[in-house]
């Protein structure tokens, strides 16, 4: 019978790499969990869903604070989930009921309903967020990614049906 005993140092040593072992491969956990992006829905970052979209009169710009974003509803009944931040900036844009646009308070840029500029120096339109009308007439946006475009174009426009 071969009976091996362990020294205190090779007892340490092998104590100490498990610990230094363990705690980097924490330190690894945490960082990825850190760096991930997490959605969550009804926050910055997830999906909204805001409800049946027959409640939007056409003509209508509806802010949701929560998603940083605007829900327009063409007067052609289309809808647009326009984000709002500036372009130019990136400064908060407010929409100017009286106007029916939104101006940027921070540099003058002006942009129409449909989020096209108007007044630069805002280089492009205001961006868009991914809005889908589902199977029960609700409208949902995601928020998880602009959509960056450099003109305004129909297609961006989703309709009813």
């Amino acid at each position: 019978m071969n009976n091996e005993e362990i020294t205190r140092r090779d007892f340490l040593t092998l104590a100490w790499s498990a610990a230094g072992a363990l705690a980097l491969s924490e330190g690894v956990f945490v960082g990825l969990r850190f760096l991930t992006p997490r959605s969550v829905e009804g926050e910055f970052g997830g999906e909204f869903n805001l409800g049946p979209a027959d409640q939007y009169p056409s003509g209508t710009v509806t802010p949701v604070e929560a998603g940083r974003f605007y829900l327009v509803r063409l007067q052609d009944g289309g809808f647009m989930a326009i984000y709002r931040r500036c372009t130019h900036l990136g400064c908060a844009v407010p929409f100017d009921q009286a106007s029916g646009q939104f101006v940027c308070p921070c540099h003058g840029s002006v942009f129409t309903m449909d989020g096209e500029v108007l007044n630069p120096p805002a280089p492009r339109p205001l961006d868009l967020f991914a809005l889908h009308i589902n199977e029960n007439g609700e409208i949902i946006v995601d928020t998880a990614s602009p959509i960056e475009r450099e003109h305004t174009d129909p297609a961006q426009v989703v309709y009813l049906g």
